[in-house]
């Protein structure tokens, strides 16, 4: 089984194909600068090298055309056809409060994410682009969506509704949701397997440093508590977001600065954190090795970066209870020894010590106290993949339950002449629906739920099920 993994961004298409048997990546890469003539396209199928292109691609259905041609390539493909992709898992960022894990992507799903917009407007919009394409590109082929805030739906009340008027919550979802999920959840179930034992029977806070830093307290196997809020500003000192401020600060900023909100917005979002504290870079190592060299500007937004994520591994620990483990992922959290040894050094009344030399070398565990302290590498594309292949393989299941021939032929007699006509006219508009988004269109327009095994039945019997690919596409092309 091979999945394609997609996360999709304004100028971007970063993308993983995965062979699932054994989860070894066939090949990888990224289109940058699309919409541009100097766009940007990097591609390494498995052992093979790596193959650079620099070209125009003015929209997403090109780069994505442009990688699907690779990936079937004679010379440095890695497949046949694009029916050798079983399923496109899409990383999505936010699905509000209506989105509490992994789902298949159907129309219905799209109108839950649309309307979670507002919510991550330079976000959501590009993820669902992805979607689109993919639905152009690769018809017939199911889409899995995974949601970097779904992690987060099992924080308490106490811990994600803002001291607020209730009804701004009530009115436009103003509450925390947090970020980094798909992270936090891999790496975490990683640190479970590493110490032996169910994940339920541990407390762990994982570290997501890269330059968007999140902290995640999991109790359980829940998050419980995590750094990321309404957006992703709040928090922590990140590469150019600025993390917890006195919200009195935007009205005074925007005053005396003579600032719209909307550039006090872009001032918090993109030009503070490490890059606002430097005036010069958002790059941590760039700013470590400074820092290391005596720049007291360097060393000061390495001291503030630092107090910040000790404050919030402090409070976390408190909030678990005690802690069983920390983990440190992603950029800085797995390359970054001198980050991970000032973090730990403040902490030992907690139980944490590590071994410097396993610090420098990177290790997975460094921790020599009470707390493991584990370097996890984080990997989200195979958490998209495997959330992918776990959606589909319980739909499937789903689908093999089989009815009785008794219970069928009274389900099917149920099917009127006219449900007939509305399962045709769905079809004929789009040959490549899945069975579930027809299921969904049937009860959108007659008010009817059919089942659907019931409903893949019709469909056999209707024989659409046997219709030619090419006269599938000549049908789309009418339409």
């Amino acid at each position: 089984m091979k999945i394609l993994v997609i996360n999709c961004g304004s100028s971007s298409l970063k993308f993983q194909l995965i062979e699932m048997e054994n989860e070894k990546v066939l090949a990888k890469g990224l289109v940058e600068k699309i919409g541009s003539s100097e766009a940007i396209l990097n591609y390494k199928p498995g052992d093979k090298n790596k193959i650079v292109q620099t070209r125009e691609i003015l929209d997403h259905d090109t780069a994505l055309s442009l990688v699907l041609g690779l990936l079937m390539h004679p010379q440095s493909g890695v497949i046949k056809d694009t029916s050798d992709i079983f399923a496109v898992g899409h990383r999505l960022v936010h699905g509000g409060e209506e989105f509490s894990g992994s789902v298949l992507i159907t129309e219905k799903v799209i109108s839950g994410v649309r309307r979670c917009n507002q919510f991550a407007p330079l976000h959501n919009p590009h993820n669902l682009k992805g979607v689109e394409v993919c639905e152009r590109l690769l018809p017939g082929i199911p889409e899995v969506g995974v949601f970097d805030t779904a992690f987060h739906h099992t924080l308490p009340p106490k811990a994600y509704i803002y001291a607020l008027p209730m009804a701004l919550y009530r009115k436009h979802g103003i509450r925390r949701y947090g970020f980094h999920g798909t992270s936090h959840r891999y790496v975490a179930q990683k640190a479970a397997e590493y110490m032996g034992k169910p994940i339920d029977e541990l407390k762990i806070i994982t570290c997501h440093i890269g330059n968007g830093v999140s902290v995640t307290a999991i109790d359980g196997g829940k998050s419980v508590e995590t750094s990321m809020g309404f957006t992703p500003l709040e928090g922590l000192v990140m590469g150019t977001r600025c993390g917890d401020i006195d919200p009195a600060l935007v009205p005074y900023i925007a005053k005396s600065e003579k600032l719209t909100l909307e550039q006090v917005d872009s001032l918090l979002n993109k030009s503070s954190g490490m890059l606002g504290l430097t005036e010069t870079t958002n790059d941590l190592r760039e700013i470590e090795m400074e820092a290391e060299n005596g720049s007291e500007t360097y060393v000061l937004a390495m001291d503030i970066f630092i107090h910040r994520l000790i404050k919030y591994i402090g409070a976390y620990t408190a909030v678990l209870g005690g802690l069983d483990c920390l983990v440190f992922t992603a950029g800085a959290g797995e390359k970054s020894p001198y980050i991970r040894s000032r973090v730990c050094k403040n902490l030992g009344y907690l139980g944490i010590s590590i071994d410097e030399a396993k610090d420098n070398e990177n290790a997975f565990d460094i921790g020599t106290g009470r707390v493991k302290v584990l370097v996890v590498p984080t990997n989200e594309e195979l958490a998209i993949a495997r959330d992918t292949q776990l959606i589909l393989d319980e739909l499937e299941k789903e689908m093999a339950e089989s009815l009785s021939e008794e219970e069928l032929a009274k389900a099917l007699s149920r099917i009127s002449s006219d449900d007939k006509a509305e399962i045709l006219s769905i079809w004929m508009k789009n040959p490549h629906i899945s069975i579930f988004d027809l299921a969904e269109q049937i009860e959108s327009n007659t008010g009817k739920s059919f089942p659907i095994p019931v409903l893949k039945r019709e469909i056999e019997i209707l024989g659409l099920d046997k219709v030619s690919e090419e006269k599938k596409k000549q049908l789309s092309t009418k339409i």
